[in-house]
């Protein structure tokens, strides 16, 4: 059998994970349930959804003395970490060094293995307070963002780009060059540029042109959504991890895929009663973790439960029940329905 190798990263403390994939931090989607499901399946390490500088620091302004962030405000709920999800890093995105500094030393307390600054979110409402992409045509506010991170935070902080804002303007090289200069330990290069979003291809040599011009680690991530695509990202770009995303949806059970390809192995895809239980698995997760009524806290997880769905007999007719979900006893009758539905087309 093949020997896993390790992915490290840091200068103040080393981070060390499984080289096979990693989670990618996605708003809405890699919650603490998906997070805790990923990583049950193999993910390497988890990333949290992103949290807001300025928000959290004026949220917590409004705590009394003594008061624990964790629990009364909304942004600091993001920043909470459980054993499970371990090794995870805490994503903050702003476009002022000094609330970015001053966000960085508060969540220090939670105790993640890193800091990730996001730079690479094409999202309008991101962009629009010259943070996510719109720091890549800002390289010297870019790296005074990195520095002060780098002085406020005791663990390793890395950064996650874009290929640049649009075709006309590809900088990752320039751009990843300066973050490692300003401190950063690791680059994570997304490879499709600001104006694509999240359309067409993305562009592998991208990342493995910044991989080139770097000494730090660089994490490829893009357009992999199976073990095959994984392999051959790390063949073509050199890249020290990959990261995955949307090639998640519904499919947690990728990671293992990945872990069997890489050790020349190959596993049967998950049957229609696995996918059907991991799916009622992460709707336990999210309800038993939510403050919010059952009514309330399932509506917030029907889109994710429905991508288990996904090339089932009769998924769009089940997908489409699963956004009238309304309870985990609804959720328990669509899962039966389906396996039902599976089984006779038999």
């Amino acid at each position: 059998m093949v020997e896993t190798q390790l992915f490290g990263f840091g200068k103040k403390r080393q981070v060390q994970m499984s080289r096979t994939c990693m989670l990618a931090p996605m708003v809405g989607v890699a919650d603490r349930g998906y997070r805790q499901l990923c990583r049950s399946f193999g993910a390497a390490g988890v990333v949290s959804e992103m949290v807001s500088a300025k928000g959290l620091y004026y949220g917590c302004l409004t705590l009394k003395a003594g008061e624990r962030l964790s629990e009364q405000v909304a942004s600091a709920q993001l920043c909470v970490i459980t054993d499970e999800e371990r090794p995870m890093g805490i994503q903050l995105f702003g476009g002022e060094p000094e609330f970015v500094g001053r966000a960085v030393a508060m969540v220090q307390q939670f105790q993640p293995d890193w800091i990730d600054l996001n730079m690479g979110c094409p999202v309008r409402k991101v962009v629009s307070t010259g943070a996510g992409s719109a720091l890549m045509q800002d390289i010297s506010t870019a790296a005074e963002i990195v520095r002060a991170a780098v002085r406020e935070s005791d663990v390793p902080v890395t950064v996650k780009i874009r290929l640049g804002w649009d075709e006309t303007h590809r900088n990752a090289v320039t751009f990843a060059q300066g973050m490692e200069d300003a401190g950063a330990d690791a680059i994570t290069v997304h490879g499709r540029t600001r104006e694509q979003l999240y359309r067409g291809a993305a562009d592998w040599t991208g990342i493995s042109a910044v991989k080139q011009a770097v000494k730090i680690p660089v994490v490829g991530n893009g357009d992999v959504r199976t073990a095959a695509d994984c392999l051959r990202m790390y063949a073509e770009t050199g890249c020290d991890m990959v990261m995955i995303g949307r090639g998640t949806y519904g499919n947690p059970f990728l990671f293992r895929e990945v872990i069997a390809a890489m050790h020349g192995e190959s596993i049967d895809p998950p049957t229609p009663e696995e996918r059907m239980t991991v799916m009622l698995k992460y709707i336990r997760l999210v309800l038993e973790q939510s403050e919010k009524p059952e009514e309330i806290a399932i509506r917030e997880v029907r889109k994710q439960a429905s991508w288990f769905l996904a090339g089932l007999h009769g998924a769009a007719h089940l997908r489409q029940q699963c956004y009238q979900l309304d309870s985990y006893a609804a959720a328990q009758h669509l899962a039966a329905a389906a396996l039902n539905v599976a089984k006779a087309s038999m």
